[in-house]
């Protein structure tokens, strides 16, 4: 973890289980800004460990930080999210976000699987613009996201697999300027953006897809905090494409992102 990035001591003051796969942490910390971007993340480090994870902040406020936590089969903070943990002394470090809705922007689509949900949420409720969610999700979040947004569920199928490239190739887009955030598995995030980029030939300012995790031989978050990775690309110059098949490839060496 960077000693240069702002840390903050918290505690866990509630755990519920939303579903089978989602569990909500309710932290009490002292002195946490918000940076108001709707997906920001925080870089979570749990009792025993010394890596970061990223969460994304579900929410906010009065000195306490809301995660929702996507739990499976293995994973550094997933053993500890699955115990109850109220109580429990963590570390996080300071939000950072890239959501960045243009000025111009009619409507927004959102795209993503459970680990998008908690920014996907977050986003819709907002972001006062016309909403559509394809969530591909196996647990039953009705509810999870405001009524105003229309979405549309797609079951998951085998874990470590994902439909949403198919998704997006065939998705019916709105006429005039809008937003497309999209976050979940890395491996389509790269041909999703050559296809928003190459055959729907949207500038880089009107969309934002992200890997928030990797699959391997067992489901594991993404090892990268992808903000470096892209001040750095542009510094040097680099186009989003060039970028993002940086981060697409980068190691497992960096902190964790989930």
């Amino acid at each position: 973890m960077s000693t240069r990035a702002q840390q903050y001591d918290a505690q866990v003051l509630r755990r519920e289980q939303l579903s089978p796969h989602l569990v909500r942490l309710t932290l009490g910390v002292d002195g946490f800004v918000s940076t108001g971007v709707p997906d920001e993340w925080v870089g979570l480090v749990v009792p025993g460990q010394f890596q970061v994870r990223y969460y994304t902040v579900r929410s906010c406020g009065s000195g306490e930080l809301v995660l929702d936590v996507v739990v499976h089969e293995v994973g550094l903070v997933t053993e500890w999210a699955s115990r109850d943990v109220v109580g429990d002394s963590v570390v996080v470090t300071e939000p950072k976000g890239s959501f960045a809705l243009p000025a111009d922007a009619e409507w927004l689509m959102l795209v993503g699987d459970l680990t998008a949900m908690p920014a996907m949420a977050r986003i819709s409720e907002t972001v006062d613009l016309p909403t559509r969610i394809w969530a591909e999700v196996r647990d039953d979040l009705a509810g999870y996201v405001p009524d105003a947004a229309h979405v549309t569920w797609i079951d998951a199928p085998a874990e470590g697999t994902s439909r949403l490239a198919d998704v997006v190739a065939e998705l019916d887009w709105p006429e005039g300027p809008g937003y497309f955030w999209m976050a979940g598995e890395s491996a389509p995030m790269r041909a999703i953006r050559k296809h928003l980029m190459r055959d729907r030939k949207l500038p880089a300012s009107a969309y934002d897809v992200m890997g928030y995790w990797r699959a391997a031989s067992a489901r594991q978050p993404r090892a990268v905090d992808p903000g470096p990775i892209y001040r750095e690309g542009k510094a040097q110059g680099l186009s989003d494409e060039e970028i993002w098949a940086r981060y697409d490839s980068a190691p497992e060496e960096h902190q964790a992102r989930s």
